[in-house]
Parts: structure tokens; sequence; C-alpha cells
């Protein structure tokens, strides 16, 4: 097997999970917490294609198509989110947009 070992993939790959979800639960703005997703999203795309190197097999690199699909589907949803709490509230703080009741 020639590339990057798989314990190394993975705890890259682990890492990066473990930043997005610490910027999930610890940062207040939109705009960080959808970045966090996105951070998280990719670890898990890292870690299947690393799997699937190491069984020398597509697989990982298919699903990490599909995780890219559904990556750029969650930016599109996330930006129209951005936008509306911005005009409504004239912040991303996500505290202030609990506020809103209707």
């Amino acid at each position: 097997m020639s590339g990057i070992p798989l314990q190394s993939g993975l705890v890259v790959a682990g890492l990066l999970f473990g930043l997005g979800a610490a910027g999930v639960l610890f940062r207040r703005d939109l705009l960080f917490i959808l970045l966090s997703l996105e951070i998280m999203t990719n670890a898990a795309g890292l870690a299947f294609v690393t799997a699937g190197a190491l069984w020398g097999r597509p697989d990982g690199q298919v699903l990490f198509i599909f995780i890219l699909a559904v990556a750029a589907a969650e930016v599109a949803v996330g930006l129209a989110l951005v936008l509306w709490l911005y005009r409504r509230t004239g912040t991303l703080d996500v505290d202030r947009a609990n506020r809103l009741r209707g």
C-alpha cells in the first residue's frame, strides 16, 4: 500500500471532526456554526476515502462524491438562512435568533 497510512488518515479525520464539533458547540455566530458543520462533513468524507484506500476499492471516493453533493445543498440552504436571519435581526448571533417566536 502506498500513500498515507490508515491510522494517520483516521487521526486527521478525527481531529477535524472534533474541531468541527467544538465549533458547533461553543460558537454563537451562525456563519461559524455552518462552517464547523462543513468541517465535520469533510472529516467524515476523509474517513471514507481513507478506509476505501485501505481496501483498494473506490467505494470511499464514491461516497465522498455524495457527501460533496449534500454539502453543496447544505451550503445553499445555510446561506439562505444566514441572509434571512441577518435581514430580520441585523446580527448572526444564534442566541438572538432563539428569542424569535413566530
